[in-house]
């Protein structure tokens, strides 16, 4: 299978920021550093995603 992984178009393009990168697969969402696409990786529901998502919209999880 072929994964396509993206990130976000707000990520600035540089390799010294910090991104991660999202791919759609068979009934999860996968999740990477684009600093080390070869290091661990997170697989998590859509559902799981999508309260992430909006955790970090609201400014939830920003480092204080």
């Amino acid at each position: 299978m072929i994964v396509q992984w993206r990130k976000s178009s707000r990520s600035g393009g540089t390799s010294d920021e910090a991104c991660v990168e999202v791919a759609g697969l068979s009934g999860v969402v996968g999740i990477r550093d684009s600093k080390d696409p070869d290091g661990g990786r997170l697989a998590v529901s859509g559902a799981a995603f999508g309260v992430l998502v909006e955790e970090i919209k609201r400014g939830r999880l920003d480092r204080l």
